[in-house]
């Protein structure tokens, strides 16, 4: 399993966000990205922390941020999880995994004593020249946005 830290430089990716866009890292030269990795679109801790990130998504732009969200949902799921959330970001669907095998998110959880593969969720702030300056293994859904505002200063 990829394990990347602060200082790595942030894999390269493409992916198809939730209106059919294809989106790349390279579309993001120049700027900062928080680039967030959750389990799936609709889950209560997931939910919260999407929405905390959309209803900052002001406060972020200000600091400079862009925002981009990826899960293994598909298209069609990530197109009614941003409608239903009026999320204002991008949202990948990663069916295949590619990208979060890619970020090193993709690997064995455990459950009530049942063992499945998941998404770890992860947040990384990549710079605007593709470096990885800060990693949340654990965000805090419910002020994931302060946390991030808060790692910068």
């Amino acid at each position: 399993m990829v394990t990347l830290k602060e200082g790595d430089k942030a894999p390269a990716f493409s992916g198809t966000d939730q209106d059919g866009r294809k989106i790349s890292l390279s579309d993001y030269k120049g700027k900062k990205l928080v680039l967030y990795f959750y389990s799936e679109a609709g889950s209560p801790t997931c939910t919260i922390e999407s929405c905390n990130l959309g209803e900052n998504y002001g406060m972020l732009k200000k600091h400079g941020f862009e925002v981009l969200g990826v899960s293994p949902d598909s298209i069609a799921v990530q197109k009614r999880f941003a409608v239903k959330y009026k999320l204002p970001f991008p949202l990948i669907a990663d069916t295949t995994h590619d990208l979060l095998e890619k970020y090193g998110v993709w690997d064995q959880k455990k459950l009530f004593g049942r063992e499945y593969m998941g998404v770890l969720r992860t947040t990384f702030i990549i710079d605007e020249k593709g470096i990885i300056r800060k990693v949340f293994s654990k965000p805090k859904n419910k002020a994931h946005a302060q946390e991030i505002i808060a790692a910068i200063k």
